[in-house]
């Protein structure tokens, strides 16, 4: 079990048995459970055992001119990074999920932003509709993110349909996609100094492409480079510094190694250097792939990513020096875990990005994404305001199957003995018999924690990876499902509420896994779905993601 303080604005929290909590209800974001009445500020004094919940944090930034890796820890791989102005952009790899495509911004390196999601659906497959079949560990693959000539471009490829460019005057868009003639796998776009367009792409073999002003091939690929490390030279980014052309590769899996190609001329011949290869097990274990960063300080910086377990793959910030033309990253071999923040010229403000949502606003938060294509018609933050109503969509056997599940990546805690909690409210007066809708943890095995109706009565249910696990009757139309998880051991459990008070555990564990059939990091995930017929809807009244410590 887990004690539960539901706010967290202006927390203090004393060292004994007794806490004392300062709360300020400023908006709808901080309100009681007993409804969203505008609250005064309150003092509470509440008699809580030891272990308690402590409040969500998603930044890296330690306040004293400091940050920690990851920085930012939770499912963002196959960073691309540039500079344009004064700000960073990152793109990272969201394959099947929607709005995808995420772009953030940084002023710094180490706080960032959300940007915008450049593809708001993919409509080139109704695979992506699950109509009939899915797009599960597909979709949009590692992104190569440029900026030239006034415009924001974006390359990537799907294996099943080829290859796309996206374009926009400004990163927080309107973004236009466009299919091309032909895809290139994990692409490091790159535009010369001399106009030309080349594209470098392949896996263990590295080739380059010259462009036309449309992005398709104007030439053949040329065979520029063998990896012979091991198998899976991929994952490349382009770059012209002091003459030379920088092939930056990794040899990719939960090892990683990171390598530079260089080369007076574009089409080669390429010598290969390790830039990083870190085996020290912890944070930094097998760190690799992403971009080259120069600040507008001159300082040089790399932004990669670390297979972190079940959450998934998380960017990690490390500095790079240059010796006799080579970058070196890290220090003395290694990556850094707690270093020093880049000079960026100026100190800026730290930012947390959004997890939770009590969905007060007309449009969903950027921090979401819905499992492949969603049907627009079948929810709304509108119908009710104050609330996200999902209708089912159409008759499905099995969570897999079911459209409109709204996804949100899960934070980690930088303190691992510490879980990721998601708790949802719902009302669930309007389900029809068959429906499910509730709470899941999700990748490949998943589990949820759901209401389920059948011959007009109600019940709570826990299912396993398609298994149900256990079942018990409820009464009343408003529910508060939660899910524990914790990326150190692995294991999510799923409780249940009536009040938001007391919980209570209902089935088993689930053992996550980061499996390939997916893809992604471990989400958790609002859903309702239809197993008879259609037309029901439950109305989730808020999302909150938080940390806590188990209780023994």
């Amino acid at each position: 079990m887990v004690s539960l303080l539901s706010d967290r604005k202006q927390l203090s929290v004393g060292y004994s048995a007794t806490y004392r909590f300062n709360l300020t209800y400023k908006s709808k974001n901080y309100m009681s459970h007993f409804g969203k009445r505008r609250l005064p500020v309150v003092l509470f004094i509440l008699i809580l055992p030891f272990n308690c919940l402590v409040a969500q944090i998603t930044h890296s930034d330690n306040n004293d001119g400091t940050y920690i890796n990851p920085v930012i820890f939770a499912d963002f791989p196959d960073p691309d990074v540039i500079f344009v102005a004064d700000t960073y952009y990152m793109v990272s790899t969201t394959m099947f999920i929607f709005p995808g495509v995420t772009i953030l911004k940084s002023y710094d390196l180490v706080n960032w932003e959300y940007c915008s999601n450049a593809v708001p659906r993919f409509d080139f497959n109704p695979c992506y509709n699950l109509d009939g079949c899915a797009r599960y560990g597909h979709g949009q693959w590692a992104t190569s993110l440029k900026y030239n000539n006034g415009k924001f471009y974006l390359l990537f490829i799907t294996l099943n349909e080829g290859g796309f460019i996206c374009s926009a005057e400004k990163a927080e868009g309107p973004w236009e996609i466009r299919k091309l003639p032909k895809g290139f796998y994990d692409p490091g776009l790159f535009f010369d100094d001399d106009g030309r367009v080349f594209v470098a792409h392949g896996y263990g073999k590295i080739f380059i492409t010259e462009l036309d002003k449309t992005f398709a091939p104007k030439s053949n690929d040329s065979l520029v480079y063998t990896g012979d490390i091991r198998d899976g030279l991929e994952g490349t980014h382009v770059y012209k510094i002091n003459n030379y052309y920088y092939l930056y590769c990794t040899y990719g899996g939960v090892d990683g190694i990171q390598v530079a190609l260089r080369s007076k001329n574009i089409f080669g011949p390429y010598e290969q250097k390790v830039v990083l290869r870190d085996t020290t097990k912890g944070v930094n274990f097998g760190v690799h792939q992403g971009a080259l960063i120069r600040t507008q300080t001159n300082e040089w910086w790399t932004l990669l990513f670390v297979d972190s377990g079940p959450f998934g793959r998380c960017p990690s910030l490390h500095p790079v020096t240059w010796v006799d033309n080579w970058p070196v990253v890290g220090v003395d071999g290694k990556g850094v875990i707690k270093y020093k923040k880049p000079n960026v010229g100026k100190k800026y403000p730290i930012k947390d990005l959004p997890a939770s949502d009590e969905f007060s606003d007309k449009t969903l938060g950027m921090q979401w994404g819905w499992n492949h294509n969603p049907d627009s018609t079948k929810w709304s933050l509108t119908r009710r305001p104050g609330f996200l109503s999902l209708e089912t969509t159409r008759v499905v056997s099995k969570l897999p199957e079911a459209p409109n599940m709204l996804t949100q990546r899960i934070f980690a805690n930088y303190d691992q003995t510490i879980p990721t909690i998601g708790t949802a409210r719902l009302e669930i007066k309007n389900m029809k018999d068959g429906d499910v809708a509730g709470l899941a943890v999700f990748q490949d095995p998943y589990a949820f924690i759901a209401v389920r109706q059948n011959k007009g009565s109600k019940f709570l249910i826990m299912v396993n990876n398609g298994q149900t696990v256990d079942s018990v009757p409820l009464n009343g139309s408003t529910i508060y499902l939660r899910t524990i998880a914790s990326n150190s051991t692995k294991k999510a459990i799923f409780e249940y509420s009536t009040d938001n008070n007391r919980f209570t555990s209902l089935g088993n564990e689930l053992s996550m896994k980061f499996s390939l059939t997916i893809f992604t990091g471990n989400k958790f995930c609002l859903f309702n779905y239809a197993t008879y017929e259609t037309g029901g809807y439950v109305d989730f009244d808020w999302f909150r993601m938080q940390y806590g410590k188990l209780i023994n």
